[in-house]
């Protein structure tokens, strides 16, 4: 019985084109956990009404993800499943909200990494460490944000990190070569010099956004907290060499100076007008820049691992995790856990990633996805993604990151007196119990 992965995010991948019908195997898929689902909850056996909270994007995600349930129904016809599209802005706190209340909460979520520690220690999600469902073969640092004090309380739905995301047309026509991008942050200042005397672009844009600085900080061997020390080390003499790091890149010229009102916004326009040859991104921009007719299709866009520091390649792990509410009776949990398997099956997984381009957090999957360049291009990108510190605290860290993100790359304000009133806060708001 195989729960993890080898390796932080080992990609395999065979030539095997998927389609819709595989993801209605019913028996004569060969994974055993599909196997011994059938044996064990057939589906005469499954009888529930089920809510399900999807906080995926409901124009360009939602319809694949309503196709899986159809095709859920098939095995299993008399377990409804009422799907409701959330929005994921407010799903967190309305989550929260209704669970305490003990009244509303849907019965499976489609939750952030970051929200499961928070909702596990609240004693609002179900324990799946005794069930089928974590016989599925998960990538391990993706199944990591769902444990909590030693219990697994969801699964990994979607995986994602950033990467280097690069024009390879403005790469040819300042004599780069696309096929080997920078791999330090000492080699993208050296590109983007190439990239604005030959190309006539900026080089690269920093998105001025706390999420966005931490392969900066991970690139020297620092990190925001260590969760096993109680320790606050946003402000590590690691940490303040990588922020002067991304600050460097404005001051020399290599990266405009971000825009102050839509940093992101400004970023991902400038990148599809070809108008910077650089950006750090994840894998949910990829859509949005091959379908721009002034990018050049897919074929033009480059990906690669995060540039390193002097220590390491490092970027943050994201994604998303189903998890199932603890408000409900065996039964009906029983119902929810074959669901939940089945939608995070390698065959369901492969299928959401054929459609949508997005990672899947079942190792198998990679299996199943053939010669998809979408998913593939990010092999590199995932070898490099880091854990970020699982602890229920973890969602309430990006405002103070946020605000030193602001006050560095746009404001001016010192590294080192920026980091130094982010660890304040996090002390004051978020882990008062940690030391500095």
């Amino acid at each position: 019985m195989r729960r993890f992965k080898a390796g932080s995010a080992g990609i395999a991948v065979a030539a095997l084109a998927l389609t819709l019908a595989a993801c209605g195997s019913d028996g004569g898929d060969s994974d055993s956990s599909t196997d011994s689902e059938s044996d064990s909850t057939s589906s005469g056996d499954l009888s529930a009404e089920l809510t399900w909270w999807d906080t995926s994007d409901p124009t360009n995600e939602g319809p694949a993800f309503k196709q899986l349930i159809e095709k859920f129904n098939e095995e299993y016809p008399d377990v409804k499943i009422n799907y409701q599209s959330v929005d994921f802005g407010s799903a967190q706190n309305d989550f929260k909200t209704a669970a305490k209340a003990g009244k509303g909460a849907p019965d499976i979520l489609r939750a952030e990494v970051a929200w499961v520690p928070e909702f596990a220690s609240l004693g609002y999600l179900y324990a799946l460490d005794d069930t089928e469902l974590l016989d599925n073969n998960f990538l391990e640092t993706p199944l990591s944000s769902n444990v909590y004090e030693g219990k697994t309380y969801g699964v990994p739905q979607v995986t994602d990190t950033l990467g280097l995301m690069y024009n390879k047309a403005l790469f040819e026509k300042a004599g780069l070569d696309p096929e080997n991008p920078p791999t330090t942050w000492d080699e993208v200042k050296t590109a983007a010099e190439a990239l604005k005397s030959k190309a006539k672009v900026d080089g690269i844009y920093v998105n001025a956004a706390g999420y966005f600085m931490l392969p900066f900080i991970y690139g020297e061997g620092g990190d925001i907290v260590d969760a096993d020390a109680e320790q606050i080390l946003i402000n590590s003499p690691e940490a303040v060499t990588g922020i002067q790091t991304a600050v460097d890149l404005v001051k020399s010229g290599a990266a405009p100076k971000p825009d102050a009102a839509d940093s992101y916004g400004t970023m991902m326009t400038l990148f599809k007008e070809g108008k910077v040859g650089m950006i750090v991104n994840g894998p949910w921009e990829v859509a949005n820049i091959e379908s721009d007719p002034k990018f050049g299709g897919f074929e033009n866009l480059g990906i690669s691992a995060v540039p390193a520091g002097s220590a390491e390649a490092g970027a943050p792990v994201g994604g998303h995790n189903y998890v199932v509410y603890s408000g409900m009776d065996d039964a009906k949990a029983e119902a929810a856990i074959a669901f939940v398997k089945f939608m995070s099956s390698a065959e369901s997984e492969a299928f959401i990633a054929d459609e949508l381009g997005l990672l899947p957090g079942n190792a198998d999957a990679y299996d199943l996805i053939g010669d998809n360049a979408k998913v593939t291009a990010w092999k590199g990108a995932l070898d490099a993604a880091k854990p970020r510190p699982w602890i229920p605290e973890g969602g309430q860290f990006f405002a103070p990151l946020d605000t030193m993100a602001t006050e560095v790359m746009v404001e001016g304000v010192d590294p080192q007196k920026a980091l130094d009133e982010a660890a304040a806060t996090l002390k004051s708001d978020v882990v008062p119990d940690y030391s500095e």
